[in-house]
């Protein structure tokens, strides 16, 4: 009887030592998960927004958000480490509080992501216009521009090609409406995006005006030109350029079509 129950605790003792065991190393990981995803958020957070603030330059900003992805990544490796040691505890609870932080660390890592699938899908320019042969310049903003990486003049007929690839729809607007009712409108329109306009020539049918990125804040500067065209209609062309870096990954052309999606709704 005595030997009967000594192999039983036996027994019990064999079983509970691997669940004591997956215990601690699930709640290890968990907590080690959890760290890392949440510093991964908030480094990802303030990479972008860092920029915008002044913090740091936005090479500063990219470097912060690949350590942020690092961070995640790790994080998530230790969700996995967390649900199976819960699994083989059979610790339901424990398995479901992984959860939170696999779903966190997988929205932190969709912006990264995101950015990367636009760079692989997109080609490396940074100024799109609607007009490739004779784009709209920067005559008010040409200092500016001037003074960035990226330059006032247009790149060429390199990434004339590339857009015309990439972006056939980007092309003028012809509105059946006269110069002046145009120009009225598309100014209004770009105040309505958001745009800080900087100039409004109406006798020379031209309106400049600057855009900011939301995440970085990264400056991109727009000119307008309104013309008459021998039909007796309108034709608008927009130029979207951004101050720095090669790629826009996509932005400018967005801007563009936005805009003009806007201004014909008009009309």
């Amino acid at each position: 009887m005595a030997g009967r129950a000594v192999t039983t605790a036996h027994a019990i003792i064999a079983s509970v030592k691997p669940r004591l065991r997956y215990n601690t190393v699930t709640r290890v990981a968990l907590t080690a998960s959890v760290i890392l995803v949440l510093a991964g958020a908030v480094t990802a957070t303030l990479a972008g927004p860092g920029h915008r603030w002044g913090w740091w330059a936005f090479t500063t900003g990219f470097e912060v958000l690949r350590w942020a992805v690092y961070a995640t990544v790790a994080g998530l490796a230790f969700s996995v480490v967390a649900g199976i040691g819960a699994i083989l505890a059979k610790q339901r609870r424990l398995a479901l509080a992984t959860l939170p932080a696999i779903v966190l660390g997988a929205a932190v890592l969709s912006v990264p992501l995101g950015m990367w699938y636009r760079a692989t899908h997109v080609p490396p320019i940074h100024d799109i216009s609607t007009d490739l042969n004779h784009p709209p310049a920067f005559v008010a903003l040409r200092a500016v521009r001037e003074a960035a990486p990226n330059g006032a003049d247009y790149p060429g007929q390199t990434t004339a090609r590339l857009q015309r690839e990439v972006y056939p729809s980007i092309k003028p607007l012809r509105l059946a409406a006269d110069r002046a009712a145009v120009f009225t409108a598309a100014d209004q329109v770009a105040h309505d995006m958001g745009w800080r306009v900087v100039a409004t020539e109406p006798a020379q049918g031209r309106i400049e005006a600057t855009a900011r990125t939301f995440w970085f804040g990264f400056y991109d500067d727009v000119v307008i030109r309104i013309s008459e065209v021998n039909d007796g209609g309108t034709q608008v062309d927009v130029r979207s350029a951004s101050r720095v870096g090669r790629s826009d990954l996509g932005t400018n052309a967005r801007r563009i079509g936005e805009f003009l999606r806007r201004l014909q709704a008009r009309f």
